[in-house]
């Protein structure tokens, strides 16, 4: 019979101990900026590739519409081949746009909120250590 089983009459674990911390992800700010991210990865994903793919597409598929040239030896392929380091760039700026306007104002209010808490919960747990003396 092992020491557990004496204790409690049982040779199941007891249950996980309850704590009042609600874990971060269940937290409806956390659930909001969470589908606002990823609503505006998929979106700006889906734009970058595509804007890749119709190049990619129109080079195999249209080189007539490639070659065509636009000024003196610049042809719309080339145009187009370069467009992509503005795509790219443009992703990018909207992406930090995006996470300092709405995603970063509410983490650092969740991070307080829960540093806050966790600061309490210590307070709490060395008052009950240090209450009997």
């Amino acid at each position: 019979m092992s020491n557990y089983e004496a204790r409690y009459g049982s040779s199941a674990p007891p249950p996980p101990a309850q704590t009042s911390r609600q874990p971060i992800h269940t937290h409806p700010e956390f659930r909001s900026i969470s589908s606002s991210f990823r609503r505006f990865g998929i979106t700006a994903t889906a734009l970058s590739v595509g804007a890749f793919l119709s190049y990619v597409l129109l080079s195999s598929f249209a080189p007539g519409v490639m070659n065509q040239r636009l000024i003196g030896h610049l042809t719309l392929g080339l145009t187009l081949g370069l467009a992509q380091f503005a795509v790219m760039g443009l992703t990018a700026f909207l992406y930090v746009r995006h996470m300092r306007a709405n995603i970063d104002p509410v983490v650092r209010r969740l991070r307080a909120q829960m540093e806050e808490h966790e600061a309490e919960q210590r307070r709490v747990r060395a008052e009950r250590r240090f209450g009997a003396w």
